[in-house]
């Protein structure tokens, strides 16, 4: 499915910003601006803020309230990693965040549990069809989480 775009970190936070405001969660953000602060940008050498390209890269880290615990790392190549009750969820794309985070606390999403071989898997479905699914450790099944299981 196509999601609106989101042409840069600053318009995805606002968009977390509104699911957050939907959802009636507060949320903390931090900025990283610049090659030297952002996390992945390696490939820039040191002591510069500028991409080859003369752009200035910029990350955000966001963390909402409520249950479950969610909190999203905004890449500034256009992808995040979202914890959703410490469930990793890396390469989400930017555009899909507030789809995701709607699947979350709209009730959408569900853990899936196999009793043979054991496992569990959180998974987070989207409209149009797209689904995102991660593993969950059999120890770490929270209140959250064995709340939304589904055999």
């Amino acid at each position: 499915m196509s999601h609106p775009r989101l042409p840069s970190t600053e318009a995805a936070v606002a968009a977390v910003h509104e699911v957050a405001r939907e959802f009636g969660r507060e949320l903390s953000t931090s900025h990283s601006i610049g090659t030297d602060q952002v996390s992945r940008r390696l490939a820039a050498g040191a002591f510069t803020v500028l991409d080859p390209d003369g752009s200035l890269p910029h990350e955000a880290y966001i963390e909402l309230t409520g249950s479950p615990a969610v909190s999203v790392w905004l890449h500034p190549e256009g992808d995040a990693r979202i914890t959703v009750a410490e469930v990793d969820f890396e390469d989400v794309p930017r555009d899909a965040v507030p789809a995701f985070l709607r699947s979350v606390y709209g009730g959408a999403a569900y853990v899936k549990e196999r009793a043979f071989p054991p496992s569990r898997t959180l998974i987070v479905p989207l409209p149009g069809g797209e689904t995102y699914r991660e593993p969950v450790l059999l120890h770490s099944l929270g209140r959250w989480l064995g709340g939304i299981v589904r055999g």
